[in-house]
Parts: C-alpha cells; sequence; structure tokens
C-alpha cells in the first residue's frame, strides 16, 4: 500500500507506476515522472536528490536514454521507486516531490525513432477488405503467414491533446482525382509498444527477447483519411492518408505492470514459420474503449489479436534492420466480433453507409470538424486490481 494519498485502490496505484514527461506551470523544463494516483512524481529531483540511481538518465527531457540503459536498470528502477512511495521512512523526502498532474502539462514522453503500424486484427483486416475490395476475398494471401505493416512516419507522433488538423490530398470521384480536404476522415484504435533497449544492425530479435527490447505500452490512435487511402493505397499501401497524424498517449506502462494480462492468443492456422513460433503463444488482455464527443461507440478487445507484440517485432528485425530507443510499433487497429467491439469509424458506419446517432442526438458517419475521440484502456492487475493505460485524445480542426 502507498502512503501517498489517494493512491490505494486507484488504476494508478504503485502496481503501475507509468513513465512519461511533464512540464510544471510556466516552466520550461521538460521532467521525467511517474504517475501516483492523481500526482506526479518527480523523477528529475528524485534523482537530483539521490533517492534514484540511474547514471543520470532519470534528469534528461525525455526517457530515450533511460529506455536505453535495459531491462535490469528499468526492473532496479521500478523497486526503488515502489519504496519510496511505500515506505514511511521515505515520505518526508518523496512528499515534496509530489506534483499535482492539475498543475502541470504532459508532452511526449520519448523522442520517437522510426514508427511501424501493423495489421493484426483478422476481424479488422477481414472487415476493411469486405468494404474496400467487395467480391474478392477479404483477407489476401499473405496475411495469416506473416504480420502485415507499413513504415509510417515518426515526424508527425503526437502527444494526447494535441489537435488534429484535417489531411488534404487527392481522392477518387467519378469524374476523376480532385485534390482538398478529407471526407471521411476516421480513428483507429490502437495499441503502441515503445522499444528500449537497441540492437545491432543485422540482429535478429527472437520472439523470446520480447521483453528484453520492450520497455512499455502506450495507447495509439492512428488517425486515418479514407477517401485518400483508398485512392493510393494500391499497389504500394498506406501513404498520405496515414502520415498527417498519430496520437499518443502521455504515459507509457511498463511491461512489468502488465504481468498479470497476458493470456492465451488465438490460435493460428496455418502454423507459422519458425522464426515466428512463441511459446506460450500469448497476448495482452487490454480492453480499449472508444467515445466520440463524449459518446462510448466501442469497446474493442486487444486480446483477440491474431498477432502478438512478440511476434511482431521478430518480425520486424527478421530481414536484420535494427531497433533503436523510442522505436514505436503499433499493433493495427483492434477490432473483435461484434459491431460495438470496432476500432474503426470504417467499420462503424460500415464504410459510411450505416450512421450512427451519438448521445447528443446528431449523426456520424466519419469525423466532422470539432468532434473529440478519446480512446482509453485497463488491464488486469493484481489481485483483481485494474492497471490505466492513460488516455489518448483529439479534437479535429479545419483543413488549412
Amino acid at each position: 500500500m502507498s502512503w501517498v494519498e489517494g493512491a490505494a485502490g486507484s488504476p494508478y496505484d504503485v502496481h503501475n507506476l507509468p513513465y512519461g514527461v511533464f512540464v510544471r506551470g510556466d516552466e520550461a523544463v521538460r521532467r521525467i515522472g511517474v504517475r501516483i494516483g492523481d500526482l506526479v512524481l518527480d523523477l528529475d529531483g528524485a534523482e537530483a536528490a539521490g533517492l534514484i540511481l540511474a547514471g543520470g538518465a532519470l534528469r534528461e527531457p525525455s526517457l530515450n536514454e533511460f529506455m536505453a540503459l535495459g531491462h535490469a536498470q528499468w526492473g532496479a528502477v521500478r523497486q526503488r521507486i515502489v519504496e519510496l512511495l511505500t515506505e514511511p521512512a521515505h515520505r518526508a523526502a518523496v512528499a515534496p516531490l509530489l506534483v499535482p498532474l492539475a498543475e502541470v502539462t504532459m508532452v511526449l514522453p520519448f523522442e520517437v525513432g522510426d514508427y511501424v503500424d501493423f495489421y493484426s486484427s483478422e476481424q479488422h483486416a477481414s472487415n476493411v477488405g469486405r468494404i474496400f475490395r467487395p467480391g474478392e476475398p477479404p483477407l489476401l494471401p499473405n496475411w495469416k503467414h506473416l504480420p502485415i505493416g507499413y513504415h509510417g512516419r515518426a515526424g508527425t507522433v503526437v502527444v494526447s491533446g494535441t489537435p488534429i488538423v484535417r489531411p488534404c490530398g487527392q481522392r477518387s470521384t467519378p469524374d476523376g482525382p480532385v485534390y482538398g480536404p478529407s471526407i471521411r476522415l476516421d480513428i483507429e484504435a490502437e495499441v503502441g509498444f515503445v522499444v528500449g533497449l537497441p540492437s545491432a544492425l543485422a540482429d535478429r530479435v527472437p520472439v523470446e527477447q520480447f521483453a528484453e527490447y520492450v520497455f512499455g505500452v502506450v495507447l495509439l490512435n492512428d488517425w486515418s483519411a479514407r477517401d485518400l487511402q483508398n485512392w493510393e493505397y494500391r499497389p504500394l499501401g498506406p501513404f498520405l492518408g496515414k502520415s498527417f497524424a498519430t496520437s499518443i498517449s502521455p504515459w507509457v506502462v511498463p511491461l512489468d505492470a502488465l504481468a498479470h494480462a497476458w493470456v492465451p492468443a488465438p490460435e493460428q492456422d496455418p502454423p507459422v514459420l519458425d522464426y515466428l513460433r512463441d511459446d506460450p503463444h500469448l497476448g495482452l488482455d487490454l480492453r480499449l474503449a472508444v467515445d466520440w464527443n463524449g459518446s462510448r461507440v466501442s469497446e474493442p478487445p486487444f486480446a483477440g489479436m491474431y498477432w502478438t507484440p512478440a511476434q511482431q517485432l521478430a518480425h520486424l528485425t527478421v530481414n536484420g534492420a535494427s531497433v533503436r530507443a523510442g522505436d514505436l510499433y503499433a499493433s493495427g487497429t483492434v477490432s473483435g466480433q461484434r459491431r460495438d467491439q470496432v476500432g474503426s469509424f470504417l467499420e462503424l458506419s460500415w464504410g459510411g453507409s450505416e450512421p450512427l446517432t451519438l448521445s447528443d442526438g446528431t449523426t456520424r458517419t466519419f469525423l466532422e470538424d470539432g468532434d473529440t475521440v478519446t480512446i482509453t484502456a485497463t488491464a488486469p492487475g493484481p489481485n483483481g486490481r485494474p492497471v490505466a493505460l492513460g488516455e489518448v485524445t483529439g479534437t479535429i480542426t479545419p483543413a488549412r
């Protein structure tokens, strides 16, 4: 039990302790912290005071240097933070370093190196195939043999709360292509995995070393312009329809906080190739929720993802590609079997043909200017206590 007031019973108690980077008030200094209840423990101040030893990595303006230290150091620092927040003897030294969330602004927690987006929900891939390619098989022949993905644009990954400007580009019309703002702007509710330990060029990361390389998890919204995407994606895949913005939650939940959330992943048939075989074959029991202008419209279940995070990392590096501290790879849209479990509005409105009514009485197919989308998630923690993954939110502003 933490001695911090309000932490007990919170999904941000000491069984969670997500990392983030914040600025306080009008200060320009970025500081690393961990969330405990509705407070942030200033780890910059804690290391400066000698309460935590991390070689100065916690005094940096982003998590990259700390994440590069590797799993043993992550575990040692986490254990020390738990001691500081649970042992009453540390209260006098630590209490002045606790800052109310209301007094801080959260910023991007790490410098994004490379960004890869996968396509790992069989339900989502099948739905999109039926919508985009009617009359053709919904899954392409390679889909169940390897985790499909593409390299995205790291420079447009932004922290939750950043306004999303409606993108412009080409879209197809019966009279030929036209240029202008997207009129089928969408979301993709995803989970992002943040790499900590770097690898050397030509070194592969096998499935069994996933936890040695991946520092933690963020929620992710890969905003998508479906009209731009549908015109451009064949033969080479997503481009301008995806690259304009990707939002992530400000809190990076360490893998150690998700120790109780691993569950058997869906059976894979046909059997995968040797380098993709993970034994045990496990996924994460994360329960996402999507709110559109305050209306709960979907609750996607991450446990049903066909390809696991370990398989994704193994495939990403099997050709010799290296990873760096701060690399981010996303799961792909999380969708379940039911319509109220899908992770995109493309699926929710079935390509725009089935409008939905929000709680305020308005109807929608795709996003309109001024709309706000918030994605949250929880995972099972020890003794039935939930682990919160924070939230990722964004509001659409008009095209420029």
